[in-house]
Parts: C-alpha cells; structure tokens; sequence
C-alpha cells in the first residue's frame, strides 16, 4: 500500500532541490516548465517558503535557496557526524592519522566530524569545527574537485602538504554527488609526503560514508 502523502510538500520540497542545484537561481517560468504546474501554483510556493526564509528572490525576479536553509544545516550536522564516525574510525586506524569529515558551509570547509588514532605516538591535532576556505587544504580542494566534474583527475582524491599547518600533509575525497552531502572525507599527517597506499584508502572511507548517508 503507497502511504499518503502531500502533494503540496512534495512540490515545494522539488522546488528547494531545483534552486540547490543552481548558482544563478531560477525563474517562476523555468520552475513552473521544470514542475510541471502552473504559474500560480509556483508563486504560492514561492511566497510560503520565503516566510520561512528558505527561499529569497532577487530584484530580478529570480529564487534563490534562502539563509533560512543554513539554519536546518546546522542542525543536520550532528547526524551526520554520527553517521560517519565509524568509517572514519577505522580510517585513523588504518592509516595512524586523524580523519576527518568536512563539508560546505558558505564560503569554507567546515569539519564536522574528526577521529585520531589511538596507537600512534603523536598526531595532527584537528577539531571539530575547524574552517578554512574551500581552496585552502585537501579538505576543501576535494570538495571543488567534486564540484567540477569536467576536471580530470583519474585518482580520485587530492593530496597537499604545508597548505594549513607547516609540515602536515592532507589527503581527501569528494564525497559521491549522489548522497545527498557536499563534502569530503581525508586524513591529515606530520609528514613530508603522503604514503601512496593512503589516498586510495581516503576514497573508499569517503564511499563508506556516502552508503551510510543515503
């Protein structure tokens, strides 16, 4: 039996996602063409979900996503911080360097969730909390580089040394598009270099945590 659902919710639900996923926002028309309903139907939509500042429209015309979303971001990072500590556990572990997850927010990265290995002698000290801007670190660059699907790069992770701390390297990767998070998963070391066998164990924690968070 198919659950009953709101028609309505379902709709300004699509309309968020629509506006999510472009930089220069969408008109009544485009949404009303993309929803398949008509213009009235958008502009109510439009009007309900900018009195919850979840969307704003520009003098243009144009919707955008509003800071009203920021708000319930915040509020979904604390589970996707739990979600992911088990991929990032075994991450540290294996690699004996503190993991870490880190997403958008704004203009920067923004880590959410960090795991240091418990047998190594020493390790980075990275806090939860922690920002830098998205074009600073592997945290960040992994997260462009998920961002630009035209750019090449076969390995699938980003490595960078000295960017954030004098003498750590990183190593990170994207997050899949697909699970609903914009963000990267890594690691961050005390040394000159990142081993080879890392970056690839980077990419599959970052898998491992995109299949808990679908």
């Amino acid at each position: 039996m198919t659950a009953e659902t709101s028609q309505t919710l379902d709709r300004g639900l699509r309309v968020l996602k629509l506006l999510a996923e472009t930089d220069h926002g969408l008109t009544v028309t485009e949404l009303s063409k993309q929803l398949g309903v008509n213009r009235t139907v958008v502009y109510r939509l439009l009007a309900t979900l900018e009195q919850h500042a979840l969307v704003r429209r520009d003098a243009g015309g144009r919707a955008r996503v509003g800071v009203g979303v920021l708000g319930l971001g915040r509020q979904v990072h604390p589970l996707v911080r739990e979600a992911a500590l088990p991929a990032l556990r075994s991450l540290a572990e294996d690699v004996g360097a503190t993991a870490h997850l880190t997403v958008v927010d704004g203009s920067e990265a923004l880590a959410v969730a960090v795991v240091e290995p418990s047998w190594t002698d020493y390790h980075v000290a990275y806090r939860t909390g922690f920002r830098h801007p998205l074009d600073r670190g592997a945290a960040g660059r992994a997260i462009l580089i998920g961002r630009c699907k035209d750019i090449d790069n076969e390995d699938g992770y980003v490595l960078t040394h000295g960017e954030l701390e004098a003498g750590a390297s990183g190593a990170a990767a994207p997050l899949p598009p697909d699970c609903g998070v914009e963000g990267s998963v890594g690691v961050v070391m005390l040394n000159d270099s990142v081993p080879p066998e890392v970056g690839p164990r980077v990419v599959r924690a970052a898998q491992e945590v995109a299949d808990v968070l679908r």
